[in-house]
């Protein structure tokens, strides 16, 4: 097989959804030299949605079906899983997706709630867990649950996860970002941070019983703070160019993380995958298949997502 090590490998997604057109509006507008980049699509798709102006190198993923702009199939799910499965195989330097339907996937017989679980599937070893990290600028947010419904996330949320993600976190900044005592800021999950009890006693029970333990292993990390103070701080100093009070956020939720973060920079957000021996990135939005096909989509976050691999 073709060493692609030394490049940075891109999926277009779910080819009904905007993927393909915000990968190639991005590369279009950063004028990559096609030596650096490895397409991994169809190219009727890509024909489907523009035209690169550099020669790219493709790799050709079969897609029998017709592209159909904003409709949610199976065979396009199917499709897309494909992409991730084969950019797995060829162990690029970085890899970033465009943006999949999770109802598609599993509707094409792909049983997964992301990209992050399939990406996992396929890179992990030894241990290894992925962890969803979003990012824009020094302002960084780690998710402790991911794609759960809500009512779950207390019975998601051990003494042992909060240990094993936030190491995970610890070895990604020393080892990748080159930042040796990185300090963390651990979200409450209950409003006030439970007010000692009065309104939930998960703070006192699982978080602080956690924290604990991972000072004792030398990391810098704050008792559960309530979210929404803590967010405001450094939201306020973001937006004033300022620099953001800890190195990452970690939330216990889904929204509670992406809420704050996607609030003052939607469109420079980047999704990433760490914990993996490859470093993935992706638009911090979904498919969008509401707008499909119509040429309008805003490629900005795709941008982001592939100029983090760049530098």
């Amino acid at each position: 097989m073709k060493n692609y090590s030394n490049k940075i490998a891109i999926t277009t997604g779910d080819p009904n959804g905007i993927g393909t057109e915000i990968t190639i509006k991005a590369l279009n507008m950063l004028n990559i030299p096609p030596r650096d980049i490895v397409i991994i699509s169809n190219s009727k798709v890509l024909n489907s949605y523009g035209t690169l102006n550099n020669n790219y190198e493709i790799i050709e993923v079969d897609y029998d079906s017709k592209v159909r702009a904003g409709e949610v199939s199976a065979s396009a799910g199917d499709f897309s899983f494909r992409l991730l499965e084969k950019a797995c195989q060829i162990k690029p330097k970085f890899l970033v997706t465009a943006p999949t339907s999770k109802e598609a996937m599993n509707l094409g017989g792909h049983k997964f709630s992301g990209q992050t679980e399939v990406l996992e599937k396929f890179l992990a070893h030894d241990g290894q867990r992925a962890e969803m990290l979003f990012v824009s600028k020094d302002l960084r947010i780690l998710l402790l649950t991911r794609h759960l419904p809500l009512k779950d996330v207390p019975k998601k949320l051990t003494k042992a996860l909060i240990i094993e993600k936030v190491e995970r976190l610890r070895f990604y900044f020393q080892n990748k970002l080159y930042i040796n005592k990185p300090s963390f800021a651990l979200c409450a999950l209950n409003p006030h941070a439970g007010e000692n009890g009065l309104i939930g006693n998960e703070e006192e029970s699982i978080m602080l019983p956690a924290i604990e333990a991972i000072r004792n292993r030398g990391i810098n990390i704050t008792n559960p703070l309530p979210a929404d103070t803590l967010f405001t701080n450094g939201v306020q100093k973001y937006l004033r160019g300022e620099k953001v009070p800890y190195d990452c956020y970690i939330a216990c939720y889904h929204d509670q993380g992406l809420i704050p973060i996607k609030s003052v920079a939607s469109e420079k957000t980047v999704n990433m995958t760490i914990g993996l021996d490859i470093i993935r990135t992706s638009p911090s939005h979904g498919t969008a298949f509401d707008i499909a096909g119509k040429n309008i989509a805003n490629p900005e976050s795709m941008i982001e997502a592939i100029k983090y691999c760049l530098y």
